[in-house]
């Protein structure tokens, strides 16, 4: 297998996973699937199986014999985003994140009615919708099996996120404005501004009907970029950042929904 290219490298990780008892479909995500790559990026995958059934098990993937890391499934939170493994496979990185169809597609029926919930997930500083397994769905790329797809971005979801988002983002910059600022505290300011953005971030993409999977161009995608430059003016005193980034995130989300 050493030296194949990323099309065969591809086909026979695909193949391998398909393999594993339990799993019905693979997917590949993140900037492969979506044609943002660079040769660094890393290879994410999914595999996606019934936990109704009990059949899949991870130590059925840390026996294909890869070096890395194989957790549990739960083991990343225990939420939607409920486990997976960090790999290196023919010298190149391998996400594979366990995706339990029960699950994704109980999510599903919920985002169709503009429901979902947050919850925290290490590395994503705003947290993630439980929608995003839904995002996936839309987004990723199936190597192998089937799965459900929603068909576009549920209006109902694109009516509900963006309060929901917003809401999450005005109290906690309020809280910065009224608890920290006041006490000089630099770090839970700059820190709360940053929480904030990344969730208006989510507001501005919900409000327009775009998926995201993931924080990585959150900012970018949003048009909130620019709260780099309001954290970074040491002219400002703490309530003045506050009062900016706020101004510039209210923006962004009123022009999402007009």
């Amino acid at each position: 297998m050493p030296g194949l290219n990323d099309d065969l490298f591809l086909d026979h990780l695909a193949d391998r996973l398909a393999t594993l008892p339990g799993v019905r479909a693979v997917t590949l995500g993140g900037s492969r699937a979506q044609g943002t790559h660079t040769a660094e990026s890393d290879w994410d995958t999914a595999v996606y199986y019934r936990g109704s059934e009990g059949d899949f098990e991870p130590r059925h993937l840390r026996d294909l014999g890869w070096d890395g890391e194989v957790s549990e499934i739960g083991g990343w939170g225990g939420g939607v985003f409920n486990g997976g493994a960090w790999l290196t496979v023919d010298g190149r990185r391998v996400d594979v994140h366990y995706r339990d169809l029960d699950v994704v597609e109980h999510e599903l029926s919920e985002a169709r009615a503009g429901r979902f919930r947050w919850e925290p997930l290490m590395f994503h500083l705003a947290g993630i919708p439980s929608y995003l397994v839904v995002a996936e769905l839309a987004v990723n790329r199936v190597l192998s099996g089937e799965i459900p797809r929603p068909a576009g971005y549920p209006v109902a979801l694109r009516k509900s996120a963006p309060d929901e988002w917003w809401g999450r983002a005005a109290a906690t910059l309020a809280y910065a404005r009224a608890g920290n600022a006041p006490k000089g505290a630099r770090t839970e300011v700059v820190g709360a501004v940053a929480v904030a953005a990344l969730c208006a971030g989510h507001a501005v993409l919900a409000g327009r009907g775009e998926w995201v999977t993931n924080e990585k161009r959150l900012l970018e995608r949003a048009g909130l970029r620019s709260v780099d430059d309001v954290i970074g003016d040491v002219t400002l005193d703490l309530g003045e950042l506050v009062d900016r980034a706020r101004e510039l995130m209210e923006r962004a989300v009123s022009d999402a929904r007009s």
